[in-house]
C-alpha cells in the first residue's frame, strides 16, 4: 500500500476512488505548521534561521499519516501544484523526517492541474522530487512577510497609536488605494461642450454627427471650454448647409482574448457576476475539487490559482472540437489559437483555468451545482472556448461631414459599426470595468445608408455642458488589475491581500468601490513619509522578481533576504529617535486635504473656530488619530479624523449648538461634535448625559423634539398584559432593543424605538421568546444551511447568532470569519474551524461515550477489562499531552 496526501478531505475521497484499494489517501487540510506570531521565529543574526510552529489540529493529522506511513509502502506528495503547495509537502516531508517514520521508503511528489481520473492517472505515473528552489522561494517570501510585518508594525503602534499592523504587499496595495483618492481630492473640474447634430438622409432616414473641426482646427476631445464658444459654434450649425464629404467603410478584426487566469478571473467574476475575490475563489476552489455528477465526484475546472495564460494541447483539441460541434465549422479558426501573457513577473508555469472537459456545456451541468458555482463555471467555459474561436468579423463605417454657413465651415463626424460576422462573440463578450470606458465607447452603432456627395437636411442641433470628473475609486477587481500590471504580489495573494485591508479596517467597500479609511489614510501617509522605500511600486515587483528567480534556481535566497534586511533593519533602528512631533507635522502636510478641508467662507482651515487663536492639527490618542486644537486644555475642541466629522466642523458644530431646554430637568440640550462624532448632551460638566446621533441621522436635521427623544432614552412603552412589568427600547451596542424581564428583542430600525407601541412590542417580545430559550432569552437559531456530517458523527450547520453568523457541531461553536459569506462555507473550511475552536471537545466526547459504554458494560458484567479501560483512556490522555497532540 502506498500513501499519498492531499490537501484537502473532498480531493481525498475523490483521488482515493481513482487510485483503488492500494492507495490510502490522507488529507493535511492545507499547511500544517506556520511561523508563531510572536518576535523570534526568524532570526536575521543566526542566517534567518526560522522556528515553525505545529498547532494541535495538525498535530493529530501529521500522526495519522505517520501512522500510515509506518506500514506503507511508499509516499506519495500530492499537494497543491504551485508554491504553497510545494511548501505543504516539504513541511509534511520534514515533519515525517523527525518522527523517524520513512526509514528508505521511495518518498515522490506528483502535481496535477486536474481532479479528473486521466490527470491524477498520469501524474503518478510521472513522480518527480520535491523542486528545492521552489521551497526557498516560499521560505524567503514568508521570511520577507514576517520580517516585514513583526519589525515596522510596533514602529506603527509606538509612533501611531490606533494603527493595526502594517504587511509587504497589504501597505502597497493600501498605498495604491490611497494614492487614488488623494489624486481624487486633488482634482479640479473643468467646463467642457459636445456639439452634434441630428441629421436626414434624402431617404428620411435620421443619424447624429459630432462636430470635430472649427476655424481651420481640428477639436480634440474637450476643446470647447466656454457657453460662449459653445453657443458660436451651435449657431454657425444651426446657419449651415450640409454635404457628405466622404464614406469609408473599413473591415475591422476583433480577435479573443486567451482563457482566464486567476486575476483576470477575480476581474470578470466582479464585473459580471458581482463576486468579490474571496467568493470568486472559493466558489472556483469547490469547482476545481469537484461536484458530483452521475454519483462519480469530478473535477470541472483545472487549478485556479495561476498567471499562465496558455492551455494544454489536448484542451486545444478538445475546445475546438466543442466549438464546431455548438457553433458549426465557420466559428473555428484555421489553426490553434496560443497566447502568451503580458503581466509583469509572470510565471506561467501552469495551464489558464479552464473547463477539464468542454464537453461538459454549463447547459449539461447546472442540475448538479448550486447557483454562484452554476455561473462562475458558465463564465470559465465561455471565455474558455471562446479563446479557440474564429475573430468576429465588424465593418466599421466612418462618414465625414462639411458644413457651411456662409463660408465658415466646420466639420462632423459619424461612426457606426456593424457586426458581419459574430465568431468568438457568439461565446463571450467582455464587460468592461467601470472607468475603463473611452471617450468613444458611444460611437458604436448601426448607421443608416449614406452616401458620398449627398446632401443632408439638419434636424437639430444639441449642445450639451459637462464637466471632467475625477478618475474612479477602485474595485477589487480594478485594483487586481493594477497590482497585477505593477508585478505587485501573486495569484494566490490578491483574495488575501484584500481580505486583510478590510479585517484591518483600512478601507470599506461601498457599491463595489473600495473607499479609504483614516486609518489607513495615515498608516499610508506615514509609511510614505518614514519608509518611503518599501511602500514603492517598482521595489516591491522588483523584490517579486528576485522571488522568482529563487524559484528558478538562479538566485540564493539567503542572500536575498540578507541585502534586504540590512538596509530594512538600519530604517527601522532610524525610527528609534523619530519624535511624535516629527510624524504629526509629516501627517498634517501630507493629509492636509483630508484633516483641514477647505471651509466655506474661505477663512483658514487650520484655525480653531471655537477659541479663534488656537491652531488645529492631528494628535494621537489611545484610540487613534483626531483632530485637536493647540490651545488644549483651554480649549477642549476635538473632531474626527473623518468626512463625518468634517462635514460637522463646517456645519458649525464646533462649538455647541443650543437645542432648548429638557422640560424635565430644566437643563439645556445642545448639539456638539466630538472625537467620536456629532452627540447631543444635556447640561454641563462630568455628570452630563451624552447620546450620539444614530447611524443615519444628519446634524443638520435635529431639532429640539429628536434630541429630547434621543437623550431620554430607554423609553418606556407600558406594561406586559401578562407579567405586568415595563416594557422598555433603547439603543444598544447592536443596535434598536426592546428589553422586558431580562430579555432582548432586536427591533428593525431605529425609528422603531421612538414609534413602537406596547400592542407591537408584545408580539415582538413573544415572537422572540418562541424561538426557545438561550442567552439572556435567545433562542438557537435556525440552520442557514446543512454542510454534512462530521467524521466522529452529528450534523454540522451554519447558524446565524448574535455575534454574527457561525458554524455549529453538537456543543462546538465556531465562529466563522469577518467577512466570510454564511452561504458559501465548505464542509472543509467547517471541519477546519471546529478543528480550531473545537478539537479538544470533539475528542472529550468521543472520551465520554467511551467512558459511558465502559461503565455500562461494568455494571452488566465485572469484568476486570472492563474496569481497567478508563486507566488506558487516562494513560492515551497523559501521552498525548506529553507530545503535545
Amino acid at each position: 500500500m502506498n500513501v499519498v496526501v492531499v490537501e484537502s478531505p473532498a480531493k481525498a475521497k475523490t483521488i482515493n476512488k481513482y487510485l483503488g484499494p492500494g492507495y490510502k489517501v490522507l488529507a493535511s487540510f492545507g499547511h500544517v505548521r506556520d511561523l508563531p506570531a510572536k518576535d523570534g521565529s526568524v532570526l536575521p543574526d543566526q542566517d534567518f534561521e526560522m522556528s515553525w510552529e505545529v498547532d494541535s489540529a495538525s498535530q493529530k493529522r501529521i500522526k495519522d499519516i505517520a501512522d500510515a506511513v509506518k506500514g506503507s509502502d511508499g509516499l506519495f506528495l500530492a499537494t497543491d501544484p504551485d508554491r504553497e503547495g510545494e511548501a505543504i509537502s516539504w513541511h509534511v516531508l520534514d515533519l515525517l523526517k523527525k518522527r523517524r517514520v520513512l526509514g528508505d521508503k521511495p518518498v515522490k511528489r506528483v502535481v496535477f492541474n486536474a481532479i479528473t481520473k486521466k490527470a491524477v492517472l498520469d501524474a503518478m505515473a510521472a513522480p518527480r522530487d520535491i523542486d528545492a528552489p521552489l521551497v526557498d522561494a516560499y521560505l524567503a517570501r514568508r521570511a520577507l512577510d514576517y520580517l516585514v510585518g513583526f519589525n515596522l508594525s510596533p514602529v506603527l503602534w509606538r509612533k501611531l497609536p490606533g494603527a493595526r499592523s502594517a504587511g509587504r504587499v497589504q501597505s502597497v496595495a493600501l498605498r495604491l488605494v490611497c494614492d487614488r483618492e488623494a489624486e481624487i481630492e486633488r482634482f479640479v473640474s473643468e467646463e467642457y461642450w459636445n456639439i452634434s447634430a441630428l441629421l436626414s438622409t434624402p431617404r428620411g432616414d435620421q443619424f447624429e454627427a459630432r462636430l470635430v473641426s472649427a476655424d481651420g482646427k481640428r477639436l480634440q476631445n474637450r476643446s470647447i471650454k466656454t457657453g460662449d464658444d459653445a453657443h458660436r459654434l451651435k449657431t454657425l450649425l444651426e446657419g449651415a448647409s450640409y454635404v457628405v464629404e466622404s464614406v469609408e467603410a473599413k473591415p475591422v478584426k476583433r480577435n479573443p482574448g486567451p482563457p482566464f487566469t486567476t486575476s483576470t478571473l477575480q476581474q470578470a467574476a466582479s464585473s459580471n457576476l458581482g463576486f468579490n475575490a474571496s467568493r470568486t475563489m472559493q466558489v472556483a476552489q469547490k469547482l476545481y475539487e469537484g461536484v458530483d455528477i452521475g454519483g462519480e465526484t469530478v473535477g470541472l475546472i483545472t487549478y485556479m490559482r495561476t498567471d499562465g495564460v496558455q492551455m494544454a494541447p489536448e484542451a486545444i483539441d478538445g475546445a475546438r472540437r466543442a466549438v464546431q460541434e455548438q457553433f458549426g465549422d465557420r466559428y473555428v479558426p484555421e489553426k490553434p489559437r496560443f497566447y502568451s501573457t503580458k503581466a509583469k513577473n509572470a510565471q506561467e508555469a501552469h495551464e489558464a483555468i479552464r473547463p477539464t472537459d468542454f464537453n461538459r456545456t454549463p447547459e449539461k451541468v447546472r442540475r448538479h451545482l448550486d447557483a454562484d458555482q452554476a455561473r462562475l463555471y458558465e463564465l470559465i467555459w465561455k471565455r474558455g472556448i471562446a479563446s479557440q474561436m474564429a475573430s468576429a468579423e465588424i465593418e466599421r463605417t466612418t462618414v465625414e461631414i462639411l458644413a457651411d454657413s456662409k463660408g465658415e465651415k466646420a466639420g462632423l463626424r459619424a461612426v457606426g459599426s456593424v457586426i458581419r460576422f459574430d465568431g468568438f462573440l457568439g461565446a463571450y463578450m467582455d464587460q468592461r470595468e467601470e472607468g475603463d470606458k473611452g471617450e468613444d465607447d458611444d460611437e458604436d452603432g448601426r448607421l443608416p445608408e449614406i452616401n458620398a456627395r449627398e446632401k443632408l437636411d439638419k434636424n437639430k442641433v444639441n449642445a450639451s455642458q459637462h464637466f471632467t470628473e475625477p478618475p474612479p475609486r477602485y474595485s477589487e477587481a480594478s485594483l487586481i488589475k493594477k497590482m497585477e500590471e505593477l508585478g505587485i504580489g501573486r495569484p494566490s495573494t490578491y483574495a488575501a491581500t484584500l481580505k486583510t485591508l478590510s479585517d484591518r479596517e483600512y478601507v470599506t467597500t461601498e457599491k463595489r468601490k473600495l473607499i479609504p479609511q483614516p486609518k489607513g489614510r495615515l498608516v499610508t501617509a506615514f509609511l510614505e513619509n518614514f519608509f518611503t522605500k518599501y511602500v514603492e511600486y517598482d521595489f516591491t515587483a522588483d523584490l517579486e522578481e528576485k522571488l522568482d528567480r529563487i524559484s528558478a534556481g538562479e538566485l540564493d535566497w539567503k542572500q536575498v533576504l540578507r541585502d534586504f534586511w540590512q538596509d530594512f533593519f538600519a530604517q527601522i533602528e532610524d525610527t528609534k529617535e523619530l519624535r511624535v512631533t516629527n510624524v504629526l507635522d509629516a501627517l498634517n502636510e501630507a493629509l492636509a486635504p483630508l484633516v483641514f478641508p477647505k471651509r466655506e467662507d474661505g477663512s483658514d482651515p487650520r484655525t480653531c473656530q471655537v477659541c479663534g487663536t488656537g491652531k488645529l492639527s492631528l494628535k494621537l490618542g489611545k484610540y487613534g488619530a483626531f483632530v485637536g486644537c493647540s490651545n488644549y486644555p483651554e480649549c477642549n475642541f476635538t473632531r474626527q479624523l473623518s468626512q463625518e466629522g468634517a462635514e460637522a466642523e463646517a456645519s458649525g458644530l464646533n462649538e455647541p449648538k443650543s437645542l432648548g431646554a429638557d422640560p424635565h430637568t430644566g437643563e439645556e440640550l445642545t448639539l456638539r461634535s466630538g472625537r467620536f462624532g456629532p452627540y447631543i448632551q444635556r447640561g454641563e460638566g462630568k455628570d452630563a448625559k451624552r447620546s450620539s446621533l444614530p447611524k443615519g441621522w444628519k446634524p443638520e436635521d435635529i431639532d429640539h423634539e429628536k434630541a429630547l427623544a434621543l437623550i431620554n432614552l430607554p423609553r418606556d412603552i407600558g406594561k406586559h398584559p401578562e407579567s405586568g412589568k415595563m416594557i422598555s427600547a433603547g439603543l444598544g451596542r447592536y443596535g434598536p432593543f426592546l428589553l422586558h424581564d431580562g430579555t432582548y428583542a432586536n427591533l428593525e430600525s431605529v425609528e422603531d424605538v421612538f414609534t413602537i407601541g406596547l400592542n407591537r412590542a408584545v408580539t415582538v417580545l413573544a415572537e422572540k421568546q418562541s424561538k426557545g430559550p438561550g442567552g439572556r432569552g435567545r433562542g438557537t437559531p435556525a440552520a442557514l444551511k446543512t454542510l454534512g456530517d462530521h467524521p466522529d458523527g452529528g450534523a454540522i450547520t451554519v447558524r446565524d447568532g448574535r455575534y454574527g453568523p457561525y458554524v455549529n457541531w453538537g456543543k462546538v461553536n465556531a465562529t466563522l470569519p469577518k467577512g466570510k459569506d454564511p452561504q458559501a462555507v465548505t464542509l472543509d473550511e467547517a471541519l477546519a474551524l471546529i478543528a480550531e475552536k473545537g478539537g479538544k471537545a470533539g475528542s472529550g466526547k468521543a472520551k465520554a461515550t467511551k467512558a459511558k459504554a465502559a461503565a455500562g458494560t461494568k455494571k452488566t458484567a465485572a469484568k476486570p477489562k472492563a474496569a481497567a479501560k478508563p486507566k488506558a483512556s487516562a494513560k492515551t490522555a497523559t501521552k498525548a499531552k506529553k507530545t503535545g497532540t
